[in-house]
């Protein structure tokens, strides 16, 4: 019997075959950029990677959560500086009355701008993650003898926060739900509307701090009912330093950058409406790239996204 073989092709076919899973093997990890594609590539070496990205996204977070820290602190900061001018003139009026130069006259006229700054009436008004730092805000004004009213907003009971501990340092605390399952029913407008208008509540500035869209409508109703109001607009601040200029606010005839002109503004001046769409357009790519077209020189760049 005669056997036809031809061994010189067998081999070659086989050498052909790993040439090609080795192609195959680089093409893949041009297209992804990735030395390791599948454990098998190196089981020792996908091991460490896995290891390692785990603690690059623990990092991240990390990250993240001091960012929000920082930006928690920069609001409460920002806001206590608006209502610190009450306290520090009670402070130096303090200090003037404690002086042997003052007649009896002069140290009565003291004492009645003392208590006529204690008459101020001050409403916050807080929602969401806002609550948080009014929080420290109201504590430190009733150390220093000033009452202050606040309305905590929420969509719903299960997500209020921070209930307790503002009702140990506010004068009056009081609790709006959308869907009414907790206190009264309607959101931080109505209460307001509810406290002023029906109640005949009378407040000398409101303090505003919480979602954009929730500002704007406490500015437009404290407007009407002439009340000046203070916003905190950390909302729209990214890097918290002035360089990418993402916090860019039309307030009033000027430009300003929240995170270092503020946060904190005159919420009658602000353009909520800009402020609400530059938020919405920083979603895409095409966004930015429009943001830097029409702002140009105004626009700082430095994003990462906008190559500026």
């Amino acid at each position: 019997m005669k056997v036809n073989h031809n061994m010189s092709a067998v081999i070659t076919n086989k050498q052909l075959l790993r040439t090609e899973n080795k192609v195959t093997e680089a093409m893949e990890r041009l297209s992804s950029g990735l030395k390791i594609n599948h454990s098998k590539d190196n089981p020792a070496g996908m091991a460490i990677s896995n290891k390692l990205n785990l603690q690059i996204e623990g990092l991240d977070q990390a990250s993240q959560n001091a960012s929000d820290g920082i930006s928690v602190l920069q609001t409460t900061d920002g806001a206590l500086n608006e209502v610190t001018s009450l306290i520090q003139r009670m402070r130096e009026l303090s200090v003037q009355a404690a002086s042997d130069s003052n007649t009896p006259d002069d140290k009565k006229a003291i004492q009645q701008e003392v208590e006529e700054l204690k008459k101020e009436k001050i409403l916050f008004v807080c929602g969401g993650v806002g609550t948080a730092p009014v929080y420290p805000q109201v504590k430190w004004m009733k150390e220093h003898g000033v009452d202050v009213d606040v309305i905590i907003g929420a969509r719903t009971k299960d997500i209020m926060i921070l209930e307790d501990a503002m009702r140990e340092v506010a004068a009056n605390l009081y609790i709006a739900t959308d869907d009414g399952s907790y206190g009264f029913k309607g959101n931080g407008c109505d209460q307001i509307n509810e406290l002023v208008k029906n109640q005949g509540k009378e407040y000398t500035k409101v303090v505003a701090i919480g979602p954009m869209i929730m500002m704007k409508f406490v500015c437009l109703l404290t407007k009407e009912l002439n009340i000046p109001t203070i916003v905190s607009m950390n909302p729209i601040m990214v890097d918290g330093t002035g360089m990418c200029g993402a916090c860019r606010l039309q307030v009033g005839d000027e430009i300003k950058f929240a995170c270092v002109d503020g946060p904190e503004f005159d919420g009658h001046l602000v353009d909520f409406d800009q402020a609400m769409q530059r938020q919405r357009m920083y979603k895409t790519e095409e966004g930015r790239a429009m943001l830097k077209l029409k702002e140009g020189d105004t626009h700082h760049g430095g994003c990462g996204h906008c190559n500026g």
